[in-house]
């Protein structure tokens, strides 16, 4: 086993709401206590509902913010603000939408070579034009598309830019924030067998952020499952999809849809309104749209237990 080349430690982050002239300021709770490791060429997946802190915990990771709490060290080293601007050459994030991450007033060739300009200024053009070309090569693009815009291409070939463009500072963990869910199914699968042959090049560590679970039977290793910023279960894939522990897991598989229509299954249909993370319920904040819930879940927090498949849940399957 292969030393972790991302490790975090309860990462937490909060954002001050402002009440205005005569209102209170209110905490919302975002990100807590998100722990966790990842190792060169695994594939982490990070899933749930919109408001679940997946996305703060992309930008956490990739210190376009700073967690109020917590801390994670990068292929050895543990990042602060001081040394923020050395560590963001090892991590890199590719965003959901391809067309809006991509300047529309730069070339292809431009793009790929910006990140270079700003944290190699003393490489030569010609090192960075020909650094470019082949990294147009190895995301699945032909040589002419250097000179082209972004509005010149299909939504799965911006989406190879945008790859391309994350690889250029050779990272050793990228961050994909639901990197397909923009494109159609057919362009999917190729991104996402683009994303799995580059992973086994070059030893790549993935930190995947998803709501389909599907995509993520496909691709991942392990498996984060959070809720209302908090993680509500952690395993291996195949021991998530064949066993879940937590309600809410459950509830999220029942709604994935299923290529096979002899296969039946009970569909979960939760109720009630998801909490608010300005005012998170106490005790388990799933609570009340739980089905297994009683007075105990309603007044006591659960933290995750020990294992290999851990959930945070009073009474888990």
């Amino acid at each position: 086993m292969s030393e972790p080349v991302l490790i975090a430690e309860n990462l937490t982050q909060e954002y001050v709401l402002k009440g205005g002239m005569f209102g209170h300021d209110r905490i919302v709770r975002a990100l807590t206590g998100a722990s966790f490791s990842l190792e060169p060429g695994k594939t982490l997946a990070v899933v749930g509902e919109s408001g679940c802190g997946k996305s703060t915990l992309a930008r956490c990771i990739t210190m376009i913010e700073e967690p109020v709490a917590g801390s994670f060290v990068l292929n050895g080293t543990k990042a602060t603000p001081e040394n923020y601007k050395e560590l963001r050459t090892t991590v890199q994030i590719v965003f959901q939408d391809p067309y809006g991450s991509l300047n529309p007033r730069q070339r292809c060739g431009q793009i790929l070579e910006e990140p270079l300009i700003i944290n190699h200024p003393e490489m030569s053009s010609a090192e960075r034009t020909r650094r470019a070309r082949e990294m147009l090569e190895l995301v699945g693009l032909r040589p002419e598309h250097y000179d082209r815009y972004p509005h010149m291409f299909s939504g799965g070939q911006r989406q190879r830019i945008a790859v391309g463009r994350a690889l250029m500072l050779e990272p050793k963990v990228l961050v994909l924030d639901e990197p397909v869910s923009a494109l159609d199914l057919s362009i999917q699968s190729q991104i996402l067998n683009l994303l799995v042959d580059l992973q086994e090049r070059l030893g790549l560590a993935y930190l995947f952020i998803s709501h389909d679970l599907s995509v993520v039977k496909h691709i991942a290793d392990d498996v984060i499952v959070m809720y209302l910023g908090r993680p509500v279960e952690v395993a291996a894939k195949e021991a998530l999809f064949e066993h879940q522990r937590h309600p809410y897991t459950k509830a999220l598989l029942s709604a994935t849809p299923m290529a096979d229509p002899t296969l039946r299954k009970q569909r979960i249909k939760l109720t009630g309104e998801l909490p608010s993370p300005v005012d998170i319920p106490p005790g388990c904040p799933f609570s009340p749209r739980c089905w297994k819930a009683t007075d105990k879940c309603r007044t006591e927090r659960p933290e995750l237990d020990q294992g290999a498949h851990r959930a945070a849940c009073h009474f888990p399957e």
